[in-house]
Formats: structure tokens, C-alpha cells, sequence
């Protein structure tokens, strides 16, 4: 499951109506009602305040809600974006500015699925992965080969450079293997397992 860093908000224009995402980390249920008060407050006077939210590790608890556009047009297609990204611990907001023009019900469920995706788009997620991590020392002559080696494998948790480097890493592919030819040049630690929140598309 992916887990939204922070929060976010997105805005599209369909046939004169303003549709405003905002994608909300929660963690329980007063944040759910926290999240739509602020909503509210910062978007007044809006025609409907659609929601959407999952929750659980595993995604299991989910709900929607229309608020007043015909049912299932408008919070069970933004949960179900929701959902198809593998997101939890989230809850979606979708503000409408009802511009005039009745859209029906399959211009609503393309138009409120629509919001939800542009605002999943413009977010940063991340996954908790229970990770082995280590310590690396070596020269500073060795940053350039170390890095190139590394490059995308790893996860840098710290970086610290005092009379030598110092970084502290994360595997992504457990590939011990890439230092293979300079081993005889640094220094490796395994250090505590530990939960880390690794970042995702």
C-alpha cells in the first residue's frame, strides 16, 4: 500500500464547474472530520463537498460520500481512484462550483473521477518497508565511484562528512554485491532494522 506525504490540492474546470481535490493524510477518524471542516472554511458557499477515504494497512476500511449528487456519481468514483493506486490512510475532497451546466450522471462520474486522478497526479506517496541499513566510511576520493556504483539501488537515509564520508544507506534490492570491487576500501556496518517510509510514484 502507498501512504500520501502531505497534503495536496488540484483544480480543473469541466463545462463551467470548478472541481477542487484536496488529498488529505489521516490517521483516524476526528482527522477525517478535522479535514472537511477545513474545506469548508477555506471553500465556502461551494455546491457539494463529495469525499472519499481508505484506511488499514491493507486498505480494508474504505467509505464514500455523494453529498447530494445522484448516488454513486460522484464519491464512489473518486474512492475507486483511491483504491486503483493502492493508496490507505487518505481521504480525498472533491469541492464543486456548480458553473451552470447540468453534466448528467456519466459526465459526473467521468468529471469527479477526473479530479480525483489530476490530484493523486500532483502528489508524493511513499511505502513503509521494514529495511536492513548500512553504514558506509570511506576517503573522500571515493564519493564520485561510490555514487556512480550505488546510483539508483539505494536509498540514502544520511549523508556526513567530517575527516571521512559517512553514509548511511538503504538497499532497495538487498545487492550487497555493487561494492564488490572496492570493499577492500571502505568500511561496511549493518546496522538495526528499521521501518522506512521509501519513496513512490
Amino acid at each position: 500500500m502507498k501512504y500520501l506525504k502531505e497534503y495536496v490540492e488540484s483544480k480543473i474546470i469541466i463545462k463551467k464547474s470548478e472541481f477542487i481535490g484536496i488529498l488529505v493524510p489521516i490517521q483516524k477518524d476526528e482527522d477525517i472530520d478535522n479535514a472537511i471542516s477545513t474545506a469548508k472554511k477555506k471553500y465556502p458557499k461551494a455546491t457539494h463537498y463529495v469525499t472519499a477515504w481508505v484506511r488499514g494497512e491493507q486498505g480494508q476500511y474504505a467509505s464514500s460520500n455523494d453529498d447530494g449528487e445522484p448516488t454513486r456519481t460522484a464519491g464512489y468514483p473518486a474512492l475507486e481512484v483511491l483504491m486503483h493506486h493502492n493508496l490507505t490512510d487518505v481521504l480525498i475532497i472533491i469541492i464543486r462550483y456548480f458553473g451552470g451546466i447540468k453534466l448528467g450522471a456519466g459526465g459526473l462520474i467521468r468529471a469527479y473521477s477526473s479530479s480525483a486522478a489530476e490530484t493523486v497526479k500532483a502528489a508524493t506517496f511513499y511505502k513503509k518497508v521494514m529495511a536492513e541499513k548500512y553504514l558506509i566510511t570511506f576517503p573522500y576520493n571515493l564519493i564520485d565511484t561510490i555514487e556512480h556504483l550505488l546510483a539508483d539501488n539505494v536509498d540514502y537515509i544520511n549523508k556526513e562528512y567530517t575527516d571521512v564520508v559517512k553514509y548511511e544507506i538503504v538497499f532497495l534490492k538487498n545487492n550487497l554485491t555493487l561494492l564488490d570491487d572496492i570493499m577492500h576500501q571502505i568500511e561496511i556496518e549493518k546496522l538495526p532494522a528499521e521501518e522506512l517510509h521509501i519513496k513512490v510514484k
